[in-house]
This record gives structure tokens, sequence and C-alpha cells, in this order.
């Protein structure tokens, strides 16, 4: 099957506005909207810009617009969009570097702000082993712990597309996966870097994050930050230690 794909050409160095590339690509039901990527790039324009890494998926770098709905282009089967004409386009809500590569650097300054690795007060186990979770504790995070940082669902909020320094889904759910983390004992300093004026606050659920490649509910876990903080406010949140927050310029 011949699929025709719509990419838009665009250099920040030197351009107003986009332009529109047609390239006609020979597609089987395995296809990705990667592959295609792939094919095109080597076969009929090496000039094109595309972000890849795993190709599977696991590190989110492929993240970008697939016929108006923000995907990882190597999960995304090409005929599986049932059409033979293709629209891609780079991720919404991001400064546009080049064709279908977006600048990340606010997106990753503001995932660092949220403390995004285990702080604990417990005693390293004797063994020198890693801290053990029950499978109820591990199970909570589960989901967060797979967020990938593709960009998706920071993309498709209307709350980041006005107000750069809104955190954003992504980060918010890096928080809410420490915060439920039952190792983790920072709990009262992230529940302050989230619940300020550029926090869960900011959010007007209108869950388009929740439509994740992951399958991550985002905009649940924004509203459990929420209830987490007020918990917190009376006295109801679990013991936490005092940790210094990371600055980042966004």
């Amino acid at each position: 099957m011949k699929v025709t794909f719509r990419v838009p050409r665009f250099d920040a160095a030197t351009d107003f506005t986009a332009k529109y590339q047609i390239y006609h690509v020979e597609v089987t039901p395995y296809t990705t909207i990667l592959d295609a990527l792939n094919i095109i790039k080597e076969e009929q324009d090496g000039t094109l810009a595309f972000r890849r890494g795993s190709q599977s998926g696991i590190d989110g770098s492929c993240g970008m617009m697939v016929n108006g709905r923000n995907r990882l282009a190597s999960t995304t089967r090409v005929m599986g969009l049932n059409t033979s004409e293709v629209a891609l386009g780079p991720l919404p809500g991001f400064p546009v570097i080049r064709d279908l590569v977006v600048d990340f650097d606010s997106f990753f300054a503001k995932d660092a702000v949220m403390l995004p690795y285990l702080v604990t007060d417990i005693a390293k186990p004797e063994d020198g082993k890693e801290r053990l979770q029950s499978p109820k504790d591990a199970n909570r995070i589960a989901l967060a712990a797979t967020c990938n940082q593709c960009g998706c669902c920071t993309s498709a909020c209307p709350v980041h597309w006005s107000n750069g320094e809104y955190y954003g889904p992504s980060a918010l759910t890096r928080a809410y996966r420490f915060v439920e983390d039952s190792r983790d004992t920072a709990i009262k300093a992230r529940l302050e870097i989230v619940g300020s004026e550029t926090g869960v606050w900011r959010c007007h659920t209108i869950f388009n994050c929740s439509e994740c490649p992951k399958a991550i509910p985002n905009g649940e876990n924004i509203q459990a930050l929420k209830r987490k903080i007020m918990l917190n406010k009376i006295g109801l949140g679990r013991i936490e230690v005092k940790v210094a927050r990371t600055e980042a310029t966004i």
C-alpha cells in the first residue's frame, strides 16, 4: 500500500513559516510512522529532521503530531490509521528547531524542579540491596513510573500553550510518582513545589493530557496531587524530610 506523507519543513535559523513537502512511501501492516520517516530520510530526502532513539517507544524521543493527534512515531503503525494520507507535525506548544524537532530545554528544566529521584532518610538495607516495596505500594506508582518524557501530554495541554511557566502534566506526573512512592520521604518539599502558582492549581481539568501513549492517567494524577496537598495541610500527609529545592531556568 502506498501512503502519502505531508511533512512540514522549517528551519528556525532561516524561515518565518513552514512549507509542506509531500513524500510517498510503500508500507506494510507492520510499518510504523518512524519506519516511514527512516525510509524517507534514507532513500528520498536526507535533509529531513526528526528525532529517534530506541525506535520501540521506550525513550520517548519520537513524539510528534500524527493526523492531528500527539503520538509516538515508533509505536504508531501507518496502516492502523486507516488512511492513505498522513499529515505529520512537530509537537505543538514547543518552539520548533527544525522540521519535526522541537526545543525541549524548558520541558526538562521543569522536570528537574520536581526532584525526580528517590529521597529517603530510611537506612540502607544491611545487605546493601534495594529498599523493598509491597506489591500494593509498587502498583500505586507503576504506571506513572513508565513515563518516558515524550512530551505528548504537556504538548496537548491548553494551559501549557498559554502559560509557559506552568509545570505541565509530564513534570507533575513525575512529582506524583515520587510523592506516592512509599520509600520516599521528601513529600512536603515536592508538594510545596507543585502547590505553587505554576503548579497543580493552574490545571483546568481539560484532561487532554490523559491521552497518553503509555496510558498514564496524567489528569487524574494531578487531581491526586491536589488532594494530597490539602491532606498535608491538615496534618494527614506522611512523614517527610527537608530537601533543598532544585533551581532551574524555565
